[in-house]
């Protein structure tokens, strides 16, 4: 019997464990498969309402245009949602990993499968452009068929006795329930890089989405169902966050809790976990550092940290919010990264060709301005961001500034908008104590031929990663993470599968010597 039928066997054998679809939506959002937009939440197989009546409304941030809404399931219906997944898990662990990553890889096949619908979910209810939509998939599922192979390689260790006729050695053994918190900037492959890696290693996943961005959750849930993963393995809750996150907390059931998110929501949930110690990674803010050195063409450099810095129209952990240039291209620099930032076609994500969509709401794109307007009133130069030409309330257009300053909350806090903020440097020490003057380290860049000079900046900036020449870092086999108040622990990699593991250690006493003839 493969893997997919003992699974979906065992699933029917649990009580209420499968139902039938009750629920999906024929308008709002128009797919291929209308069944991928759900608007309930999703526990031990089953879709649910939330019993006190209260919901959450989901709009277009491109429009403005209510595509649905979700429940907020009350505090009765979570501790069930926790009791489901934590007598799951009991199950689930039992299965053998190869079986576990069969699963896994069905799920793979069937996102791949309905990339064009879950591109179309993200950019309806996040607002990035379908393009960056169908790479946000593909980057998602390559996380589920990392961990599914990847969860073969969970070795345990044999231990050199110390002990006179005994054995030693290690184990590896799932943590248990794992609550998983994701945010709206990435809406899928959040919760693939965190859920992929838990399931591989025996662990059931509670996920909480951000409330702007449920319904790509949702979906991933419903193929989830489709590829067999039993009742209880794989739940999505909805719900008014601090609830929420209060009791994934709270419940000791809850082994461990993966969030990414704010530096200041990472620091809350981390004091709430502690009570119950729980295994706690968390991937938080960025302000990264975009390094230019001498020898670099000045256009060629710019293109880069265009790149760098609008991607997901800059709301982005990775976005680059410090460009460093040295002083002897500066002009030259500003002059091109103008130029480039200008051709940037700024709309409605369903248009073809658009570059950058909106911010997720209004809140951000005051908080964008205050920005702006802090920096303009300390001494920056404003080069070019006229507000005036947004194409609506929840768009902010591209902004340059130079000549930032440390004194400016363009520096010191992670803008999540698109405002760039560049200013000069002179040499390596100098650049280094810049680059390195802020309480994030999660990301830095560099853009230098000199092998001296990469190396020297390499080692010196206290951050998690380093991408030197490309602005593409990322991926399903590195250890993404960050260091100072940017997180704990690391995603992706075979770092990614440790989080959701404990190692048992055994000694097994009283073996008879081994003994040669």
């Amino acid at each position: 019997m493969s893997a997919q039928s003992l699974a979906r066997q065992w699933a029917t054998s649990q009580d209420g464990a499968t139902s039938e679809p009750t629920q999906f939506a024929s308008q709002g959002i128009a797919l291929e498969d209308p069944r991928l937009f759900r608007q309930l939440a999703y526990v031990n197989g089953c879709w649910v309402h939330g019993e006190g009546g209260r919901e959450e409304a989901v709009f277009d941030p491109a429009t403005g245009e209510r595509l649905g809404q979700v429940p907020w399931l009350e505090e009765a219906q979570i501790d069930a949602a926790i009791a489901t997944a934590d007598a799951a898990q009991r199950e689930w662990r039992k299965l053998r990993v190869d079986q576990r990553g069969e699963l896994l890889d069905a799920w793979y096949d069937l996102i791949r499968a309905h990339k064009e619908d879950l591109a179309m979910l993200m950019t309806r209810e996040q607002g990035k452009s379908l393009d960056d939509g169908r790479g946000e998939v593909e980057y998602g599922a390559s996380f589920v068929h990392w961990f599914a192979e990847e969860g073969n390689r969970a070795f345990g260790e044999t231990i050199p006795s110390h002990i006179p006729n005994a054995a030693l050695g290690t184990v590896r053994e799932p943590i248990g329930v794992a609550a998983l918190i994701t945010p709206w900037n990435f809406p899928l492959a959040m919760i693939t890089r965190k859920a992929a890696a838990a399931l591989a290693a025996g662990c059931t996943v509670l996920v909480k989405p951000a409330g702007e961005t449920p319904f790509s959750a949702l979906a991933l849930a419903e193929l989830a169902e489709r590829a067999g993963i039993p009742a209880g393995v794989f739940s999505v809750i909805t719900g008014e966050a601090s609830e929420v996150s209060r009791q994934l907390c709270d419940d000791p059931r809850v082994a461990g809790l993966s969030f990414t998110g704010s530096t200041r929501v990472g620091r809350l949930l981390l004091k709430q976990c502690a009570d119950s110690v729980k295994r706690v990674s968390l991937e938080l803010g960025g302000n990264a550092p975009f390094i230019v050195g001498p020898d670099m063409d000045p256009e060629e450099a710019a293109r880069a940290a265009v790149d760098a810095k609008f991607q997901t129209s800059g709301q982005d952990c990775l976005a680059a919010d410090r460009i460093l240039v040295h002083d002897s291209l500066y002009e030259d620099f500003l002059s091109h990264f103008a130029r480039i930032m200008k051709q940037l076609k700024v709309g409605n994500g369903q248009v073809k060709g658009i570059d950058l969509g909106p911010l997720i709401h209004r809140d951000a794109v005051a908080k964008a301005q205050t920005i702006v307007d802090d920096a303009v009133e300390r001494g920056a130069r404003l080069i070019h961001g006229d507000q005036s030409m947004a194409p609506g309330p929840n768009f902010f257009m591209p902004v340059l500034l130079a000549d930032i300053t440390p004194d400016m909350r363009v520096w010191r806090e992670e803008t999540f908008s698109p405002v760039a903020g560049i200013t000069a440097w002179h040499d390596e020490e100098e650049v280094i104590a810049m680059a390195n003057d802020t309480e994030y380290g999660l990301a830095a860049y560099v853009y230098t031929h000199d092998v001296r000079r990469i190396w020297q900046l390499m080692r010196g900036l206290r951050f998690g990663m380093v991408s030197v020449n490309s602005v593409k870092m990322t991926g399903a086999p590195i250890p993404f993470g960050g260091v100072k108040q940017s997180g704990l622990g690391r995603e992706g990699g075979r770092q990614g599968l440790e989080e959701y593991l404990d190692i048992k250690y055994y000694c097994l006493g009283g073996l008879e010597s081994a003994s040669g003839s």
